[in-house]
């Protein structure tokens, strides 16, 4: 299951006395679902904090038990204890006397770079270190925040997102496209859905790729162990992922690390990072999938140095939302946009660019 299909909803409130529910919490009514997750068809038998500890990200077994005795964890309509054995389209439900933090939507005074605007969308470059939406960990300071602050009745997504068609990761940075009629998030959420937006980064990586392109295939899902990372599922296992496809092209080789661009087909989470890990050149300096470590290269310390000195002027993966295209919603004028390369990621290529020149390639 990807996040996509967790289904956050705002400001639900399900009314117990209605519903015929029995009353967890004595001081409120009503409860406000937080988390929504149907299971697989083919869900073999789990404890319910266990199924649980798989999707929500943060959550500890302790703190989903201790939700599980409040009468907080609904499976099919009706409380569960924390050893329930989730099956197959069981739909479980967390549900909070409070409604979620991140549906609590606040604007605030946030500068925004606007690339363009007109009455149907703009096109905003983000910078890196800035959370698209509201999450576990993040409730204020997003682009989010931003946007309703700047602008007025913004059209919500299927996630009650107001104007996001699509995101990108906290450290990435570049372009988004942002409705703002209804009309226009339709027209455009289909574009994505039907891939024919046009999506290219820039990234550097790990090692030097050797061929001048290529294109990665592999289903894309939930790590198995690691519940704050995907990895691809190929063979037997592709049902556990979604189909996700990218394009790549070879820019420049440094040796121990190469610059590309990579066109998504597909959109999945964490997509480009997820992708060239698996064909072996994890994004550099990217922390989640292990590219804050030295991946190629020598033993010696100068060499250490000097990478190191790259992660400083880099402090996040290298990875850059450069181009975005997409048809207009309203005028159905083909629109193409680009936004400068980052200075931390133009500084760390040419550092590598320097070094390349004495070594032997």
């Amino acid at each position: 299951m990807e996040k996509d299909q967790i289904k956050v909803v705002l400001m639900k409130t399900i009314t117990m006395q209605e519903n015929n529910f029995p009353q967890p919490q004595e001081e409120s009514e009503d409860l406000y679902e937080h988390y929504s997750f149907t299971a697989e068809k083919g869900q073999q038998p789990l404890r319910v904090d266990k199924y649980l500890m798989n999707f929500i990200e943060g959550a500890t077994r302790n703190k989903i038990q201790q939700a599980a005795k409040d009468g907080n964890i609904y499976v099919n309509d009706k409380p569960v204890k924390s050893n329930y054995k989730v099956k197959g389209n069981d739909v479980i439900k967390v549900l909070f006397a409070y409604p979620p933090y991140e549906n609590l939507l606040v604007g605030e005074n946030i500068p925004i770079d606007v690339v363009y605007e007109d009455d149907d969308l703009l096109v905003v470059n983000k910078p890196a270190g800035m959370v698209v939406h509201p999450g576990h960990g993040n409730y204020s300071g997003t682009l989010i925040n931003a946007l309703i602050y700047h602008f007025d009745n913004l059209p919500k997504n299927s996630n009650e997102r107001p104007g996001l068609v699509h995101r990108i990761d906290k450290d990435t940075s570049g372009l988004l496209v942002v409705a703002k009629t209804e009309e226009a998030m339709t027209h455009l959420a289909k574009q994505f859905f039907d891939k024919t937006s046009e999506r290219i980064y820039y990234a550097l990586v790990w090692g030097n790729v050797e061929e001048d392109e290529g294109t990665v295939e592999g289903n894309i899902g939930r790590h198995p162990k690691n519940r704050l990372q995907n990895t691809v599922y190929i063979g037997d296992d592709a049902e556990k992922g979604k189909p996700a496809v990218t394009h790549y092209k070879v820019i420049e080789r440094f040796g121990y690390v190469t610059l590309i661009s990579c066109q998504l087909e597909t959109g999945r989470t964490h997509q480009i990072r997820v992708h060239m890990k698996h064909i072996g050149h994890t994004l550099f300096n990217d922390e989640r999938y292990g590219g804050e470590r030295i991946l190629k290269g020598t033993t010696f310390s100068k060499y250490k140095q000097f990478v190191e000195n790259c992660f400083k002027i880099l402090p996040r993966q290298a990875l850059h939302a450069k181009t975005l295209g997409f048809i207009h919603p309203t005028t159905g004028e083909k629109m193409s946009f680009n936004s400068e390369v980052p200075q931390d990621i133009t500084d760390c290529v040419e550092k590598w660019r320097n070094y390349a020149k004495h070594i032997d390639m």
